[in-house]
């Protein structure tokens, strides 16, 4: 796949964004956004994500995991704990919600 500079290079160059998503083999789609994106922010590098990023990390969620199948009879706040001594993540409520995603119930 090409880079988005070359779509952009070939929009200059009088191509149509149908024509530019045949000569490079991606979605039409892809190219119009990289093009928009172009003209509103004069880049095409992508935007910093909103929002808060994860407490826990996948080490975390690994550990997390380990310790449920290794003794399924502890709580959640006894595992937070338990996380919280062996590797420092200060997490509470986060135990309950990630073993529920990782499909971990009652």
């Amino acid at each position: 796949m090409q880079t988005a500079s070359a779509n952009i290079c070939e929009r200059l160059c009088n191509k149509s964004i149908r024509e530019i998503s045949l000569l490079l083999n991606i979605p039409r789609s892809t190219v119009s956004g990289i093009i928009k994106m172009w003209k509103q922010l004069g880049t095409t590098a992508t935007q910093p994500l909103s929002g808060r990023s994860h407490k826990m990390t996948e080490r975390g969620q690994r550990m997390l995991k380990h310790t449920v199948r290794r003794s399924c009879q502890l709580s959640a706040e006894s595992i937070a704990k338990y996380l919280q001594t062996l590797c420092g993540l200060q997490i509470s409520t986060t135990v309950s919600r990630r073993l529920h995603g990782m499909g971990f119930h009652g």
